[in-house]
């Protein structure tokens, strides 16, 4: 079925097929989007089974890629978009939404690259967008068309939700948050699991342990939409054990005030990236 929004009229160009690029790809197909086409310069075998039976082009650079397409999802790393950008100019020029997903990279940057007129969309997705249950946030720079919004939206629909935010420095704090947000819970993971190992737990049932929790406390979180701290009081008894715990990491000096320190040096990284 082919997901509202997208016409077929003319093709898709991904930029970069790695593990973001190729969840998109994925998305993409089982939505039924097309045409597609990928530029790829060292295609895992994954990528080659997948386009070979989906009949996706896949090109080894831009010299035998379309000179005209509706969309140029751009999924390569900030760093080779760097010296790589100029080159997807005459794609901007000719009319295509250029859709960035690489962190760090300004809409002055990519202004500067593609020309003033280009129609660009920035996002953040992340690393839960390859099974389908990601987050990306969007921001449009001021050429980009109602229309653009609507495929960009429904290009990254094909990783989970979207939202929209209306400054750009957003995208870095989304960035800090739900892009680098999924290595938080995994090193929770392997906390919790480590804190019980010191508790006398063998290793194998501590991480056991703490893999289930996490994942169904948030398959919980997406079962039951009351805020999460009317969740977390569901846990607590007073007097109980969760309590004693959380009057840990409720101080002054926990979870709390680790998390934002965190989300801030990420913050900060992602504008050091786009400067």
């Amino acid at each position: 079925m082919r997901r509202a929004g997208v016409s077929r009229s003319k093709t898709v160009l991904l930029i970069g097929a790695g593990r973001m690029g190729g969840a998109l790809l994925r998305g993409w197909i089982a939505a039924g989007i097309g045409p597609i086409e990928v530029v790829e310069p060292h295609p895992s075998p994954a990528l080659k089974a997948l386009v070979r039976k989906s009949g996706v082009a896949l090109h080894a650079d831009l010299s035998t890629a379309p000179a005209r397409v509706r969309a140029v999802v751009i999924a390569i790393k900030p760093q080779l978009l760097r010296t790589e950008a100029v080159r997807l100019r005459g794609l901007a020029e000719a009319g295509a939404l250029m859709l960035s997903i690489a962190a760090g990279t300004s809409i002055k940057a990519m202004t500067k690259a593609w020309g003033r007129n280009a129609r660009i969309v920035r996002t953040m997705p992340n690393t839960p967008g390859s099974i389908g249950r990601g987050i990306a946030a969007l921001f449009a720079a001021p050429k980009a068309t109602d229309k653009d919004r609507a495929l960009a939206e429904a290009l990254l629909a094909a990783l989970g939700k979207t939202v929209w935010v209306k400054r750009e420095a957003l995208v870095d704090a989304a960035t800090a948050v739900s892009g680098s947000g999924p290595a938080y819970v995994f090193y929770l993971v392997e906390a919790l699991a480590e804190a019980g190992v010191a508790a006398g737990l063998p290793r194998e049932v501590a991480q056991a342990l703490a893999r289930a929790t996490i994942t169904g406390a948030g398959a919980l979180l997406d079962a039951d939409q009351r805020p999460a701290a009317e969740l977390r009081r569901d846990v607590t008894s007073p007097g109980g054990t969760t309590e004693a715990a959380l009057k840990v990491l409720m101080a002054d000096a926990g979870l709390r005030a680790l998390m934002t320190r965190a989300v801030a040096a990420a913050n900060a990284r992602a504008k050091e990236l786009s400067s």
